[in-house]
């Protein structure tokens, strides 16, 4: 472990995940919070935009390029399109760079171009990025400097299913995966949906079947499974803050009864710092998880229908953005995994 503390920056530290950001490093026993961005709000402290922080963190936002010259990592919390730039310019000053983006996650150019409408400026980056799911990718995210932070829907979707898939207990095809996010998960940019009046005392689905996380979630499945899977994907929004609960539907191949699937479950994370798969007869909740980096698990036995029925619970804040970027800064940097995490989750 390194005497130095770590100098973070953050680009974008104004948004949801920026500030989620801003409060776990100022925590953090061997980083600091070098230096803060925002486009919105350069010039403006961070007491400014968020009063909590008032007498707590009085930073002034500067420019993007201030950021990379503070910081020996940095984290970019921006919309789609936007993190290519600020990779190369890291890359170039020698700096960890951590994208909460999508504009690194997906391999193929052409699935980018598709779900998000943009193509693929410095391709040389993009050979370099490693999709940054500890729990999955652990060994190359230590080796790598520019880091894709997954994507909050991937997250739960993926550590619910990978297990299954990966010990051949569950068929690739035929997955349904139907998931509830906080209103947070749309970001702070209000539309129709996530004013207060639509979502509050409501509970809808959006863009069905055309989410833009699906290619990431069948991504990271079809590399656990090792074929091509495709699912069925439906995402809800929940009136609250925080969270998201996914339920997963699998059918089950020969073989594959509940205590083989509860035994690779148990054996996959067993060495897991922040997964936990919850007693039998226990289901997953979003109050169990909430303001922690943990990713509760269920696993539920269909008897009648040979269904594997998973259910994950995380903080769609922490666990789906910025938990997960620090615990991969922790990894890069060699830091213990869980520094600046151990947050007991509140009990009501």
């Amino acid at each position: 472990m390194q005497d130095k503390k770590v100098k973070a920056g953050v680009i974008g530290a104004t948004g949801y995940a920026g500030i989620e950001l801003v409060r776990l490093l100022l925590r953090h026993p061997h980083a600091e919070l070098a230096a803060v961005g925002s486009v919105s709000f350069e010039g403006k402290t961070l007491g400014d935009v968020y009063p909590s922080l008032y007498g707590i963190c009085e930073m002034t936002c500067v420019s993007t390029q201030e950021v990379i010259r503070l910081s020996d990592v940095v984290f970019a919390c921006v919309a789609h399109g936007m993190s290519e730039d600020f990779a190369r310019q890291c890359m170039d000053a020698g700096r960890v760079f951590i994208d909460l983006g999508a504009d690194f996650r997906l391999r193929e150019e052409e699935d980018y171009t598709f779900w998000y409408g943009g193509t693929y400026q410095y391709k040389d980056l993009h050979e370099q990025a490693v999709y940054a799911l500890p729990e999955i990718n652990r060994e190359a995210v230590k080796q790598s400097r520019l880091l894709a932070n997954p994507g909050c829907y991937p997250t739960s979707a993926a550590l619910a299913l990978a297990p299954a898939l990966k010990a051949g207990l569950v068929s690739p095809q035929g997955i349904v995966i139907d998931a509830k996010s906080g209103v947070t998960g749309a970001g702070k940019a209000l539309s129709d949906t996530t004013h207060f009046p639509a979502c509050n005392e409501s509970f809808s689905p959006y863009k069905i079947a055309v989410h833009r996380h699906t290619p990431e979630i069948e991504q990271t499945l079809s590399d656990a499974a090792g074929q091509r899977v495709k699912i069925v994907f439906v995402p809800h929004l929940l009136p609250l803050n925080r969270g998201i609960l996914t339920t997963a539907y699998s059918k089950t191949l020969p073989g594959a009864d509940e205590e083989a699937c509860r035994a690779a479950y148990e054996d996959f994370y067993r060495d897991e710092p922040f997964v936990r798969v919850k007693p039998r007869g226990e289901a997953a909740s979003l109050k169990d998880v909430r303001e922690s980096n943990f990713c509760d698990i269920s696993l539920h036995f269909d008897e009648r229908t040979d269904t594997l029925i998973i259910v994950s619970a995380i903080d769609n804040m922490v666990k789906g953005a910025a938990g997960q970027a620090v615990q991969n800064m922790n990894i890069v940097f060699g830091l213990p995994e869980d520094a600046g995490l151990g947050m007991i989750p509140p009990a009501f």
